[in-house]
């Protein structure tokens, strides 16, 4: 998912920072929209990295391939529709990093395709990796295992019960989590869906720019 070459890592900084802090603050925002006040109360209604980003958790990202930002606290029972407040929270971390990575490949088609510049590699390799970083911070945190996003979402639609099963998972994440990263299970989910949203976002900004060229 993320690599290890000290310039690739350096270059793709800028790229999980704002995955880790856009996707923090989006599930604030949504929080305090659908009624809860905690995310404000608690300092996490900011753009301002240093409010979401654990620094070891970014460590890892940068040279483990797994990380983590801190979570954004919420109380559910503030929400004025529990079950609608619970999807739409967790939907909006991610949301947030498909739309960063959305404007990403406009401004990169924008600047080459449109405006003819040659960007350095320094810059080509930032952009793309915010690009990239997004995309996959977004689908992986849709992936439906406690505590990731996904698991939210599917939690709003399941019994009591089915509930209680889903969130027992939670105590064997990491090493599942752990799993998938050493074996090909989760390149299989993300390099697929990856390269779709990335074509797909290439044919609509190729499609808005084509009336420039």
């Amino acid at each position: 998912m993320f690599g290890f070459d000290l310039m690739y890592m350096i270059a793709g900084l800028p790229g999980l920072i704002i995955a880790m802090s856009l996707h923090e603050y989006a599930h604030a925002r949504v929080a305090v929209a659908m009624g809860d006040f905690t995310p404000r109360l608690t300092g996490r209604l900011t753009l301002n990295p240093l409010a979401h980003i654990d620094p070891i958790g970014l460590l890892m990202l940068l040279v483990a391939r797994f990380g983590w930002a801190k979570p954004v606290m919420v109380n559910p029972s503030n929400f004025r529709d529990r079950r609608r407040g619970e999807v739409l929270v967790a939907l909006a971390g991610p949301g947030a990093n498909f739309a960063v990575a959305f404007i990403a490949m406009a401004v990169i088609m924008f600047l080459t395709q449109v405006m003819h510049i040659r960007l350095s590699t320094g810059v080509q390799s930032v952009l793309w990796l915010i690009l990239v970083y997004n995309i996959n911070f977004g689908i992986f945190n849709l992936i439906p295992l406690p505590p990731l996003d996904g698991s939210r979402v599917l939690m709003a639609f399941l019994s009591p019960e089915q509930q209680y099963r889903l969130a027992g998972l939670e105590r064997y994440s990491f090493l599942i989590l752990i799993i998938f990263l050493v074996t090909p299970v989760l390149g299989a989910i993300l390099i697929p869906l990856s390269q779709f949203i990335m074509q797909l976002y290439a044919t609509i900004w190729g499609a808005v720019f084509s009336v420039f060229l």
